[in-house]
């Protein structure tokens, strides 16, 4: 794995050893980032981003981010199997300090919502077993993190059927591999 494009494109991304996490493949996050770059159905000056990454692993889709110039990323992560690698991960890219780690279970703990920030980005990479993902949009509608012109990318497996909060529309949909990204918003 590696970083795509951007400032640190071609830069290795340590891997994690078990099973229990599941890195994005960079053919799946080209893909989300040709979107987010050339979509006509939302617009993202990913340069002047403030991006949440929700159940981070590795850091994959946040490190793009910041490689591709974001303003700042929040990592949230929790697992101790994962943590050490995310943070070698960052530290491994030199001169940046645009981002912070949550070491938070966003299923229960999700008291830094409250904080007021508004993120122009939210990406939802949970586990493919993780059925409670409607809890964690209600979260983010309630406490409003998701800003006026910004999008949620959740990616899911393709056979995988989330019940959704009303508030929360599917602008796009798309299924690469195993995989499936869904592009969405408050309305």
């Amino acid at each position: 794995m590696r970083i795509i494009g951007g400032n640190f494109k071609g830069k290795k991304i340590l891997e994690p050893k078990d099973k229990e996490t599941r890195p994005l493949k960079d053919l799946t996050k080209e893909s989300i980032f040709n979107i987010i770059n050339h979509s006509n159905k939302f617009s993202i000056d990913l340069e002047k981003s403030y991006v949440l990454d929700l159940f981070s692993g590795t850091g994959s889709f946040g490190l793009e981010c910041l490689s591709r110039k974001a303003k700042h990323v929040s990592f949230v992560e929790n697992y101790d199997g994962i943590l050490p690698i995310l943070k070698k991960n960052l530290s491994n890219l030199k001169k940046i300090n645009n981002y912070s780690i949550i070491e938070k279970n966003i299923l229960i703990d999700f008291d830094f919502l409250e904080k007021k920030e508004k993120f122009d980005i939210i990406f939802l990479d949970p586990p493919y077993k993780e059925k409670k993902i409607n809890i964690i949009l209600n979260n983010l509608s309630k406490f409003k993190t998701l800003g006026p012109d910004g999008i949620i990318i959740i990616h899911r497996h393709k056979k995988e059927e989330d019940n959704f909060p009303e508030e929360f529309k599917i602008i796009e949909e798309k299924k690469y591999g195993i995989s499936k990204i869904i592009f969405g918003k408050f309305i």
